[in-house]
């Protein structure tokens, strides 16, 4: 590794000062290349580079090299998986494989045993190759393999009923399949994963893009060991099996961290467990990335930095809210403010920011901790959740003793808000008082960009859809294909629609008088708020989504 600190100084790709403050930190062993990375001081396909130079390997770039199916199957999967490599071209005896380390004797000697071949390595890098891993090996084939020789196993069925379990080691069939299972989830981009036992089999399902897809189906055989398996990793008993329990799990995934959320139900098939991926790289969202409209964000931002005042988001679960939040509190916190948050559970940890977990049984409530925290001094305050109340009113009386507060509401858009707070015993001068702005949003998934594909709507549908467009002049756009990059779906990832309403002080006089939603709703669109649906066609003009998504997030 030393050797190779050096060549990345040599070839300029790091400043020899930053490179001995990384040794100083990290030393010169596996981490030096992590660190590089998440420090930004040199990307992988860089680190690639110096290590094809320090070994002297040739470099290839996987981004744009049209790979054959074929080539890639000469390697089983989970060999590739294991060592971290990828078959690239194959000519007569001739074997190309790409590795992230070439030096790597024993995975060579297993490729070419295996694929009885002559093994070429070259380097590659490593985000480059776990594109690759998403696109062209995927663990369906070994996942069903595995679940076959569970339930074949004798022996490991009569382990998995019991605690013995944890003591396994990576290579038992039942650890290997769950191991799988949440790495396939990761690399997929599911945002949950549920495991759900049935009379005869055991379903597994992964929400991607907010859409579930059915991945693996089990014999019931191995239902209990899974299930087991995965309650153990999550520190959640596994000897009560009538009552809901909630734990939490990390994981290490191609060199990061990983947190889910684990719940469990009983069911009369049994237990079903939802795992929530918590991927940390929300973190780093900007506003920018939250793809507001031009009034949406200029309405949002004059809310966010007033010194005092409330903030709510709505909309149903997993519609991205506290994504929201968390990107507005990055926005608005700095070293000068104290800004403390009270949530169930914490989702994203964030650096520089109090986080208070809600802890029922320690009689830590989301009320409680409210009290304790407008105790604690604080700038700004994220409300987890409004549900009564209680909690309702003590954030708008937060709001309107100098805090800004920020929370979260489930309603269907934001004049709703409104005229839930006044309905669950809120006095509506207080609500109109406190509240500056309210956020609705839905997520929409977004355009496969790899393979959407150009169209011609005929006017006449347009203007049957309420589709903002010029007769003369129709707007390009597009729909969904599907390709390998998107896994067939023609979707990838999921764009944000958003429906601001500042209150000003018209709506503030409807609320007095217990206006309607519908009424409050009218005078909001009226002053300029743009619908939820508005905001798709936007989103539908850019080419960032298309019209069938649009119709089926928002009304």
């Amino acid at each position: 590794m030393r050797g190779l600190a050096q060549t990345l100084v040599l070839t300029g790709a790091v400043r020899a000062a930053e490179m001995s403050a990384a040794l100083a930190e990290v030393g010169d062993g596996p981490e030096l290349t992590q660190h590089l990375v998440s420090a930004h001081l040199a990307t992988e396909a860089q680190i690639a580079e110096a290590i094809a130079l320090n070994t002297g390997h040739r470099y290839v770039e996987l981004a744009n090299l049209p790979l054959d199916p074929n080539v890639i199957a000469v390697v089983p999967g989970n060999l590739c998986r294991k060592y971290q490599l990828i078959p690239i071209d194959r000519r007569g005896d001739r074997l190309t494989v790409g590795v992230l380390d070439p030096t790597d004797i024993l995975a060579l000697d297993d490729v070419a045993s295996v694929t009885d071949l002559f093994v070429e390595p070259v380097v590659v890098a490593r985000d480059a190759l776990a594109q690759m891993f998403e696109r062209f090996l995927r663990s369906d084939e070994e996942l069903s393999e595995l679940s076959i020789a569970i339930e074949e196993n004798s022996e490991a069925q009569a382990q998995i009923f019991t605690e013995s379990i944890e003591d396994q080691d990576a290579d038992a069939p039942v650890v290997r399949f769950v191991n799988l299972l949440i790495a396939q989830a990761i690399n997929d981009r599911a945002s949950d994963i549920h495991v759900e036992p049935g009379e005869f089999q055991l379903t597994v399902r992964f929400r991607i893009d907010g859409v579930l897809h059915e991945m693996q189906k089990a014999d019931r055989a191995i239902q209990d060991g899974i299930i087991s398996r995965l309650k153990i990793m999550s520190s959640i008993d596994i000897a009560e099996k009538r009552r809901p329990q909630d734990g939490r799990l990390s994981i290490n995934h191609e060199g990061r961290s990983v947190d889910l959320r684990v719940a469990t139900l009983p069911t009369v098939w049994g237990e079903k467990i939802v795992m929530r991926i918590l991927d940390n790289t929300g973190q780093v969202m900007t506003m920018r990335d939250l793809l507001f409209s031009g009034v949406n964000e200029s309405r949002f931002r004059d809310a966010i930095t007033r010194p005092h005042g409330m903030i709510l988001a709505t909309g149903p679960t997993g519609s991205g809210k506290s994504t929201t939040l968390y990107t507005a509190l990055r926005a608005v916190a700095n070293p000068r403010i104290n800004v403390i948050t009270v949530e169930d559970p914490v989702e994203y940890r964030i650096p520089g920011i109090n986080q208070v977990q809600v802890n029922a049984r320690a009689g830590l409530t989301f009320q409680s901790a409210l009290r304790s925290i407008l105790r604690s001094d604080p700038d700004v305050v994220l409300v987890g959740e409004i549900r009564d109340f209680e909690t309702a009113n003590i954030s708008i009386e937060a709001a309107l003793t100098g805090h800004l507060v920020l929370s979260t509401l489930h309603t269907n858009d934001a004049p709703s808000a409104l005229t839930r707070l006044t309905e669950i015993g809120c006095e509506p001068f207080l609500v109109a008082t406190a509240l500056s702005a309210v956020v609705a949003q839905r997520l929409a998934r977004r355009l496969c960009m790899r393979c959407r594909e150009a169209i011609s709507e005929p006017t006449e549908v347009l203007t049957s859809l309420g589709f903002p467009h010029d007769p003369a002049d129709v707007p390009q756009l597009y729909k969904a294909l599907g390709c390998t990059s998107c896994s067939n779906t023609g979707y990838r990832g999921r764009v944000a629609l958003h429906e601001v309403m500042s209150v000003t002080e018209e709506l503030e006089q409807l609320v007095v008088t217990r206006a309607t939603g519908t009424e409050i709703r009218q005078v909001a669109l009226e002053q300029g708020m743009v619908s939820l649906r508005e905001d798709g066609w936007s989103k539908v003009a850019l080419g960032l989504t298309t019209i069938e998504e649009v119709l089926r997030v928002s009304v």
